[in-house]
């Protein structure tokens, strides 16, 4: 009999995870803090290889970090991984000293029910994730379980693809978000809403309404500067200032630039329009201290290795810019 990814997700979904795969309780201490970076500099594993030790090689080795994101690998969305998979990918952080800043997944990144969608929607999501959008509750399980397996306390959300008319549907899609962090609460899990662009929360602006309405001080912004310039705001100062800067709990770096007919092209972080030193000065003087991670996306130096390779200089380059030793 073949398991559907749904039966998947609850077969190997909290508690049921938690006793296959011990959660690795050394992970959240191996690594002290003593670097003198004040943010969590990090990488998205994928975006440099599918193969996982690969990644976190060069992640630890020569980009000298102690952090990395997860999100999919050996061709797998980490919400996909078997039990031995995860063991797996445990032992390989482990031997290069990694700490997790959160399980990337795509949580609510599935349509809405009955709506039409927007043109800036996307109706498939590259980075092998594609689940029933009436198992998301399910998902939302096996991600916890993740985050325990991982020593994480985080988890990145969307809130549906974009809508042709988000309003009427606003509140409920609202109430679905709130839920899932209250259930995150019982495992003190915070819930990262990153703003998409291809998502109904977006922009600054978006983002700032979204987290009004949904006050839980567990449910917080993965903000992402490229995404709003993708869509044609400027998330630095205008999009940014609007935000909570307390509710801010991880941040995903890349660029982007827009042509004349409105279309965008990522760029390696420094050669886009994201006003990047700025926003690290601000950052600075704002005091946050959690995540930044380079979603590079661009693919311009031919592969995603020496693309993120490039995109890491500029990178640090802009971070020294606004005052930092990363």
């Amino acid at each position: 009999m073949k398991l559907t990814r749904r039966d998947a997700l609850t077969i190997l979904s909290g508690a049921s995870l938690a006793t296959i795969i011990s959660p690795l309780a050394t992970m959240g201490t191996a690594v002290p803090d003593t670097a003198p970076c004040p943010f969590r500099l990090a990488v998205i594993n994928d975006e440099i290889a599918q193969d996982f030790e690969l990644a976190c090689k060069i992640v630890a080795q020569d980009f000298a970090l102690q952090w990395i994101e997860l999100r999919s690998m050996w061709n797998k969305n980490i919400t996909d991984l078997t039990p031995k998979e995860i063991a797996d990918a445990q032992k390989i952080l482990q031997q290069h000293n990694l700490r997790v800043t959160d399980i990337a997944s795509p949580l609510f990144k599935t349509d809405w029910p009955g709506a039409p969608l927007s043109p800036e929607s996307t109706p498939r999501d590259q980075f092998h994730a594609d689940v029933d959008p009436n198992a998301q509750e399910q998902l939302l399980e096996r991600c916890i379980a993740l985050a325990k397996c991982f020593s994480t306390d985080r988890i990145r959300c969307f809130d549906y693809w974009r809508l042709a008319n988000p309003r009427p549907y606003r509140d409920a899609i609202n109430a679905k978000l709130r839920k899932a962090a209250e259930r995150c609460t019982n495992d003190k899990i915070i819930l990262l809403l990153e703003n998409e662009m291809s998502c109904n929360t977006a922009t600054g602006e978006e983002a700032a309404a979204v987290l009004q309405a949904i006050p839980n001080e567990n449910f917080m912004l993965n903000w992402d500067p490229g995404n709003a310039a993708a869509l044609g705001s400027t998330p630095f100062p205008t999009g940014y200032e609007l935000l909570p800067k307390k509710r801010i709990g991880h941040c995903h770096a890349k660029d982007v630039t827009r042509n004349a007919e409105g279309k965008y092209d990522w760029q390696p972080v420094g050669g886009g329009t994201v006003d990047w030193v700025g926003q690290f000065r601000a950052f600075l003087r704002d005091g946050y201290h959690y995540a930044v991670s380079l979603e590079t996306h661009w693919r311009g130096a031919g592969t995603p290795e020496a693309s993120t390779r490039v995109s890491m200089e500029g990178l640090r380059k802009a971070l020294a810019s606004a005052g930092t030793h990363c």
